[in-house]
């Protein structure tokens, strides 16, 4: 088990990757830390990881308010005593529309999830890292950023400014032992892209194989990866297995994109 013993915080356990991060992290030892808005998904989650017999606690938060996110950061030293590892994962996809015809508040609101409130939550678990000199963040970024789509425009750029921002963390936060890196998902097996591919089959009349194999042609894996071996790589990433490993951007994709 990769995490055995880590103190694992995972932010935004929705449907999809952010639940199979949690998945993970129990299955692989973490002591977990889950945290969403919605109390009764949490509590939902936290019944089914405490039934396999893992350690969770469920903390609400708002990452937009820094208070809820010091308020989860507290509570993880309360119950486990240190936090190791953090997995940004909360995000808010915004509207979609083409960038002229977009309603700029609704791009704020989008930065201030996916930017801002990732850089809250982070920085309320830096200062606990620093205190043991060690530690692991990483951010669930993108494909978006590297293969640009219309009607996207205020994700990408809450997602490209994420990106830029982790970077320069990697860099200062090397010296004290905390390591930040990247993970850019593309398109993965789960609840929302499965409402996706049913949505778009039925408007445009053609059956849900035929969206998927739209999808694939471009994916040189044949495949449209699954959410729980997307969040493997970023539970890599947090493990020991990648304690050299700061400052990288790591393409999950099925090789659609290859930078």
């Amino acid at each position: 088990m990769i995490l055995k013993n880590k103190v694992v915080i995972v932010s935004g356990i929705g449907p999809g990757l952010g639940q199979e991060l949690a998945y993970g992290a129990a299955r692989e030892g973490a002591k977990l830390v889950i945290a969403a808005r919605s109390t009764q998904l949490l509590n939902k989650l936290q019944t089914e990881i405490s039934a396999s017999g893992s350690e969770v606690i469920a903390v609400p938060c708002d990452i937009t308010n820094p208070a809820d996110c010091e308020h989860l950061v507290q509570s993880t030293i309360d119950e486990y005593g240190k936090v190791d590892g953090l997995i940004n994962s909360a995000y808010r996809a915004g509207d979609f529309k083409v960038i002229c015809d977009s309603d700029f508040s609704d791009w704020q609101e989008t930065m201030n999830t996916n930017f801002f409130g990732t850089m809250n939550l982070t920085m309320a678990t830096v200062k606990r890292m620093e205190s043991h000199a060690n530690g692991a963040i990483v951010m669930i970024n993108s494909l978006i950023t590297k293969k640009p789509l219309p009607t996207q425009g205020g994700y990408a750029a809450s997602k490209g400014a994420l990106s830029t921002a982790t970077k320069i963390l990697a860099k200062e936060l090397g010296p004290k032992g905390i390591r930040v890196n990247s993970v850019f998902m593309g398109w993965m097996w789960g609840p929302p892209v499965e409402m996706y591919v049913n949505y778009t089959a039925q408007t445009m009349g053609v059956t849900p194989e035929a969206v998927i194999a739209d999808v694939v042609k471009d994916i040189p894996l044949g495949l449209i990866p699954d959410d729980s071996d997307c969040a493997n790589a970023a539970l890599f990433l947090i493990s020991d297995l990648a304690k050299v490993i700061t400052g990288s951007s790591l393409d999950v994709n099925g090789g659609e994109f290859m930078s």
